[in-house]
């Protein structure tokens, strides 16, 4: 019996429609990316393991997809790891890449590797796939792509402030309307767990934050709990989750709670910087929102940390998010080089704008005209006139087949196909074409050049 054909699991096939939507998207935020001076690079697929490993925090490191080394992995793989049945340590023997889990330690690697061809800062964009071995859910799959603009070589708190107009721009473009960019610093979050005295659980505390909008704040708590945090900590930690009101109040609020702490204040004067920008300077489709308990579980994050929420009343996860990292081209060797940079969440934004209706018309057309085929001579005919029009950027097809006239048609109604052109033994002693549109049903003829000029 022949198999069932099948994908993995959290994987997708694209259709022609969904492709074209897809690039719609990422042509908006590719001329974003390039009229805001970001350049483009590509990287590879899989890395080494030891480029990946280690810099997305214990959970992250869960999720990376390992690639086994070809041939016997197992011959080279050493004994006593394999009777101890040791998973962890015997991986990196019989494992030595793995897929990417993101863009930016790919980039940060790529700096680091090509720093004398670089010129600092440098503002570069990507988009290309990652995977991630998560449960695939709504919005969450294991093979997807990211859409990424960072900056590396600046500490300029103008990098953020750009970042968050990118976003603007692109969502305005997108006609996506409702999108809240939530904004926080790591260094607050640093601050917040050396005031509570769990300075030694900053790791376990800003993982767990990360999940307040999944599992509750007494789910957060339970789960710092377990980590080791005390419950006086957990009672200092009960104004955090009860901040409300403008930037600044919050702000004002929080400079009191961490008044004993140089790192916490320091992050706030930098939320401050960003916020009192965005007094004078406008947003067209999003708005600045100042959210303390926003964690991103990345390591790498050291500063403005940022996260996107689609609008009030879609059901879906954050759809974007960066912030920046002051050291990561630190353990690839580049010390001191600093960088900032925010993702869009490709698939997330297509779930959005198809659910909201918001793709335009425009981006699911495809063929403009098909010529209906009545033999070789006429199609042959056909032809000459297709090569002009695709000269001149209009997209033509021919019905490969001389089939009856009806099946010609249904083809065109079915591809969403506007047009068709009937080329028979009277337009070519005329020269001409007949023109029929599909949706009123009428018919003219014109010359080619006439018909250049209309499909223009």
């Amino acid at each position: 019996m022949a198999q069932k054909p099948s994908i993995p699991k959290g994987t997708r096939d694209f259709s022609s429609l969904e492709v074209s939507k897809r690039n719609y998207i990422m042509t908006v935020m590719r001329n974003s990316f390039k009229t805001y001076g970001y350049q483009p690079i590509e990287t590879p697929s899989f890395e080494k393991s030891d480029t990946l490993m280690g810099k997305y925090g214990e959970e992250g490191d869960r999720l990376i997809f390992k690639i086994l080394n070809s041939g016997d992995y197992l011959k080279k793989a050493d004994d006593q790891l394999l009777s101890e049945k040791n998973s962890l340590k015997l991986t990196s023997s019989i494992s030595e890449k793995a897929l990417r889990y993101d863009l930016t330690v790919p980039f940060a690697r790529y700096v680091v590797q090509n720093q004398n061809d670089i010129i600092f800062p440098f503002k570069r964009y990507q988009i290309q796939p990652v995977w991630r071995a998560d449960r695939p859910q709504k919005g969450r799959f294991r093979e997807f792509y990211q859409c990424d603009a960072d900056v590396i070589g600046s500490t300029s708190l103008w990098q953020e402030v750009e970042l968050v107009q990118l976003y603007d721009d692109v969502f305005k473009q997108l006609n996506l309307k409702g999108i809240t960019i939530k904004l926080n610093n790591r260094k607050i979050l640093s601050g917040i767990s050396e005031v509570i005295g769990a300075e030694d659980k900053l790791i376990d505390f800003t993982v767990a934050l990360d999940k307040l909008d999944k599992i509750g704040e007494e789910g957060v708590k339970t789960e710092m709990l377990s980590k080791g945090i005390s419950i006086e900590a957990l009672d200092k930690l009960n104004p955090l989750f009860g901040l409300n009101g403008t930037a600044s109040e919050k702000l004002s609020e929080l400079k009191k709670m961490l008044s004993s702490s140089k790192t916490g204040l320091k992050g706030i004067e930098e939320l401050e910087f960003i916020t009192n920008a965005f007094e004078t300077l406008s947003l067209k489709s999003t708005k600045l929102e100042v959210d303390v308990t926003l964690a991103r579980g990345l390591n790498y994050y050291t500063g403005a940390i940022f996260e996107v929420s689609p609008p009030e009343g879609v059901n879906m996860g954050s759809i974007g998010g960066g912030g920046r990292y002051d050291d990561l081209t630190g353990i690839f060797g580049l010390k001191n080089t600093s960088g900032v940079g925010i993702s869009f969440g490709l698939d997330r934004i297509y779930l959005v704008l198809e659910e909201l209706n918001l793709f335009p018309e425009t981006v699911l057309a495809t063929t403009k005209v098909l010529f209906i085929n009545f033999g070789d001579k006429e199609s042959l005919y056909a032809m000459q006139a297709i090569s002009k029009l695709r000269e001149n950027g209009i997209a033509s097809e021919l019905y490969p087949d001389q089939a009856k006239m009806g099946k010609q048609i249904g083809y065109a109604d079915k591809r969403n196909i506007p047009f068709v052109i009937l080329a028979g033994n009277k337009e070519i002693e005329n020269q001409s074409y007949t023109l029929k549109s599909m949706l009123r049903g009428d018919q003219s003829n014109f010359t080619l050049d006439q018909l250049i000029s209309f499909f223009k």
